[in-house]
Formats: C-alpha cells, structure tokens, sequence
C-alpha cells in the first residue's frame, strides 16, 4: 500500500506537472518518499464545483519505521520566508498556503511554482512578483483580494506564466493585463460583472478559462481571439446572449444557469471541434432557434434541460447524449433525430431524457427503435 500510495502520487506528478525537468521531478520523487511520515503535498485536478485546485493534506504515517527526514534548517528570509515552506530538493516551489497570512511574503527569484491560497489576503501590490520573473504557476484562490487592491500592472512582468489561480475571491473587474503565455486563468467565485472585448486580448496560447460564479452579464467578443481556447466554462451567470464568436478550437462549452433565450443561426458551426455543450437552466425557447442550431456533427453531448422548449430540437446524428428534461415539450418528434428511418440511417443517441416534459408515455412513434437503435437510457 505504502508503495502504491508512492507511486500513484509520483504517477500524479508526472501528469500534472510535466513542465518540470527530469532533475527537478526525480528531486521531487525522493523528497516525497522521504517525507513519508511528515507532510505530504496532494495534487488534485481542478474541476468546475469541487474542490479548489492544490489541495493540501497531511498523510497519516504508515506502519513500520521510516526513513528520517532531514533536520530543518532555517533559511535566509531572501531563500525562504519565515511564513513559508521552501522544500530543499524542490527549490523553485515556495507553499505559503493555509498560514493565516494578511500579505504577500517576498518571492525569491529563484521561485517558479508559488501557493498563497487559503489564506486572508487582501491585497496584491504593485511590484509584488517583479523578482520573480519565472513564476510559471501562482495559487491565489481562497483568499479576500479586491480589484481595487491589485496592482494594475502586477502580472506585467511574468513573461513565463502559464497557470493563474485567482477563483474565490472578491474581484468585481477582469485581472490585467494579463501575460501571453497564460494556458490556465482560474477566475470562479467571484463578483466579475463584465468581460470587456479586450480583457483577454493577446492570449493566443490560453487553453482554459473558468468564468463560472461570477455576476457577468456582458461577455462581447472576448472568447473570438483565443486561438487555443478549449474549454470555457461561463456557467452561473447572468448573460442574456450567447458570448459572441466561439474559438475554432473549442471542445467544451459550458454555460449553464444564465438568461439565455436564443442562439444565432449556424453559432456552434464556427467550432469544428465542439464535443460538450451544457446550457441547462437558461430561458431557451424554439422560437429563439433556428431549425440547424445544434445540428453539428462535432457535438457529443447536449444539456438543454430546464429550458421553455416546446419541440425537440434538431440534433445531428452523430450526438450521444441529449438532455431535455424539464421542459414544455409536448410531442415525440422522431425527425429530429433522423431525417431518414431505414436500416442505413440511424441516430448515434445512447441517453435521452425527456422527463419533467409534457409528452406521454404512448406518444412514442413506432419507428423510433429503428431510429433511436443504439439508445440505452430513454426517460419520459
């Protein structure tokens, strides 16, 4: 067990973390197994409403003795700040995380891989990483930080960061400007209300943005530049459109609980790769759709649950799982499905929920087992 845990953990790392180099990783693997009966660090994926990414816990010691860990030694305040923890054979990773700090210790420039989260931060100066030029992910989530108290050109200097965690906090406006080379910006939780055009401009390599929780109402185009763009969740909103210009890159869309009541015509066609796009709980109507708005042959799974539907919508054949459930709708249209029922043409469909609608159980139409071959799971 103790050599599973070892190297599950190890497993973990080297997934998670493979922008490190070999010498740093192995250094890191020995440090670990070491530790085994002082504190060990967790990585946990971050995934929309669990928890917050980096969360840390204390391993209980496993039987038998273990190997001693190095006596502590403290380290210059320029090496290490007294509030933090710099591991010995992982010198460019400072945790600072879950000690009730009020402020940002000093960063040394050797620090690649910074954790403020946790704590009672409010405030982010100006200059507060100019050190720290290499900072490649810095963890701020679960703290009090205010826009008004962040500086306004705080992240100007970090040329080399690709991860910002900032969810859970007390932002009111988009942080920035914001560093080219960003692949993740954590956002969720907070009190944003408007995204404008050019928030997130210049951020040709970004690949995730979470945006859910937050009080926004007006997105505008800031989505149409990001080239890398793959997942954007910009759920629990209060947008009334759809974002304007979706990401050719895009494979998942997330806007579930906002004010959405329509969607211009061929909008998911502009996303060649879409597989996922969740849109429950919004004001949809048929009205405010036209007849091929989720016709797309990318799309794998489709939420339109909790919406004022009266009709099924036409879907493409190649979707697996559509989610209606919720709705006003009244028939069993089996043409939204296939537009042609024979033993060559066919629905991919595996899940389809209709229940919470106003369809009955015997208005399913007689072609439908023909049609809707491959479906495991249908709810009315």
């Amino acid at each position: 067990m103790r050599w599973a845990t070892v190297l599950l953990v190890a497993g973990l790392c080297g997934a998670s973390l493979g922008q490190y180099n070999e010498e740093e990783d192995l250094a890191w693997l020995q440090y670990y197994m070491r530790q085994s009966r002082l504190n060990s660090y967790n990585y946990m994926p971050y995934y929309e409403d669990e928890n917050p990414p980096y969360v840390y816990s204390y391993l209980p010691a496993p039987d038998g003795e273990a190997e001693a860990g190095p006596e502590a030694q403290q380290a210059p305040s320029r090496e290490c700040p007294q509030e933090c923890d710099c591991p010995p054979n992982f010198s460019a990773a400072m945790y600072c995380d879950t000690r009730n700090l009020r402020y940002l210790p000093f960063v040394p420039s050797r620090m690649k891989y910074v954790y403020f989260q946790n704590n009672q931060i409010a405030a982010v100066q100006e200059g507060a990483f100019d050190n720290a030029t290499e900072l490649e992910w810095l963890a701020l989530h679960n703290n009090q930080i205010t826009s008004e108290k962040m500086g306004k050109r705080v992240f100007a200097k970090l040329r080399n960061l690709e991860r910002l965690y900032m969810n859970n906090n007390n932002l009111t406006k988009m942080p920035g400007p914001l560093p080219r080379s960003l692949r993740e910006l954590h956002l969720s939780y907070n009190q944003i209300s408007k995204v404008p055009s050019n928030a997130l401009e210049g951020l040709e390599n970004l690949t995730a943005l979470y945006l859910s929780h937050n009080q926004i109402f007006e997105m505008g185009a800031s989505l149409k530049g990001l080239k890398s763009l793959i997942l954007a969740d910009l759920s629990y909103n209060h947008l009334r459109k759809v974002p304007d210009g979706l990401p050719m890159a895009l494979e998942q869309l997330y806007l579930e609980y906002n004010h959405i009541n329509s969607i211009p015509d061929d909008y998911f066609r502009v996303s060649p790769k879409l597989l996922y796009v969740r849109m429950s709980h919004n004001s949809l109507t048929n009205q405010g759709l036209s007849s091929n708005t989720f016709n797309s042959s990318s799309i794998l799974e489709l939420d339109l649950s909790y919406n004022r539907l009266q009709k099924i919508p036409r879907v493409s054949t190649n979707l697996e799982n559509l989610y209606l459930q919720g709705n006003q709708i009244n028939e069993f249209s089996i043409s939204s499905f296939c537009t042609v029922v024979d033993v060559m043409n066919y629905s991919r469909l595996q899940v389809l929920r209709l229940d919470g609608n106003e369809i009955k159980r015997n208005a399913v139409p007689p072609d439908a087992p023909l049609c809707l071959r491959r479906a495991t799971i249908i709810e009315i």
